[in-house]
């Protein structure tokens, strides 16, 4: 698909900056200019497609569709929700709070706040220009279970005493939904586009300019032998690791495009990302305000055991993904 903006870019390297693309220094500045150019493009395109559907999909609508639906069938249609909402997993948590206090079973609520920041139109626009549409529609799908099966665990276990009460005293107020027209919603995407760049562009160039160092410069043989699909524990590390990071899927798909072209098994850089956009720090705090330390340790472990069984799956069906 964009096989001309590589031939373009090899040739400014090597014309303008007059660097042989076969050496790391070269390879390293047209990984950075052509992933750059390249995720901009798929971004910009892809957020605005998701941005229109969105528009049908205001938090005050989901939360009346979420209420619709019980059992298994509301764990899978908050985790389809959660795909078409542009949040990171920190402000993922005032609607976790909006859900929690209309009445919405908790484990529904999980089901939306685990797969909210894991998947999202940016994600998966990075993804397919990174990997191909084969890996950005598995990690989608992976996705959508991780937070469909996460939240089914946490609602079986009836923990709905390790939310702080003040949150159930909270009073919902009807909010009437605008009407909108179809000029209406492109000027709505045309501003989310916007926003939305204009919001993560910085992260998207650190985690490229992370990504075009190691693909340069780190060692393939190292990473390969600890980090490769060989080694049985190098996801359940990627995770560990991935947890007191923040960053968003922007940076760190970059990073995991780097590392599986050095030969980090896809799973691991998958599970890596996976943990660092849904079980942050920062999430982890804002979180302790509204549910007690239990439930937050039953959440990061049974998000974290999904995650790693999804990057195992992933170093399983690497040959057919790559």
């Amino acid at each position: 698909m964009f096989d001309w903006l590589d031939q373009l870019v090899t040739l400014l390297v090597e014309n303008v900056f007059k660097v042989p693309v076969a050496t790391r220094l070269g390879g390293s500045i047209h990984f950075f200019i052509y992933d750059s150019i390249k995720i901009i493009i798929l971004l910009g395109l892809m957020i605005f497609a998701i941005s229109y559907v969105r528009s049908f999909f205001p938090p005050e609508r989901t939360k009346k569709i979420l209420e619709r639906f019980g059992g298994i069938t509301g764990n899978i249609m908050a985790s389809l929700l959660g795909i078409v909402t542009p949040f990171c997993s920190c402000s993922s948590v005032p609607i976790f709070i909006g859900f929690v206090e209309a009445g919405i079973p908790l484990g529904v609520t999980f089901s939306f706040l685990i797969t909210s920041p894991i998947v999202n139109e940016a994600a998966f626009a990075i993804l397919l220009a990174s990997f191909g549409w084969k890996i950005a529609l598995v990690y989608v799908i992976t996705g959508v279970v991780v937070g469909v099966v996460g939240g089914i665990f946490i609602g079986s276990l009836k923990m709905e005493n390790q939310v702080e009460s003040y949150v159930y005293e909270m009073s919902s107020r009807e909010v009437e939904l605008e009407a909108l027209t179809i000029n209406d919603r492109i000027r709505f995407s045309i501003q989310n586009v916007k926003d939305i760049v204009g919001r993560v562009w910085i992260y998207l160039l650190i985690g490229i300019g992370i990504g075009a160092l190691i693909h340069g410069w780190a060692p393939a043989e190292l990473l390969a032998k600890y980090a490769g699909p060989e080694n049985p524990l190098a996801v359940i590390v990627a995770v560990i690791f991935g947890i007191p990071l923040y960053s968003n899927a922007l940076g760190t798909i970059p990073i995991a495009e780097a590392l599986i072209m050095k030969g980090v098994g896809i799973g691991t850089a998958m599970a890596f990302m996976m943990a660092t956009t849904a079980l942050s720090l920062p999430e982890m705090i804002l979180l302790k305000k509204v549910i007690k330390p239990k439930l937050i340790i039953t959440f990061v472990s049974i998000t974290g055991v999904a995650i790693i069984l999804v990057g195992y799956l992933f170093n399983e069906l690497a040959h057919w993904l790559i």
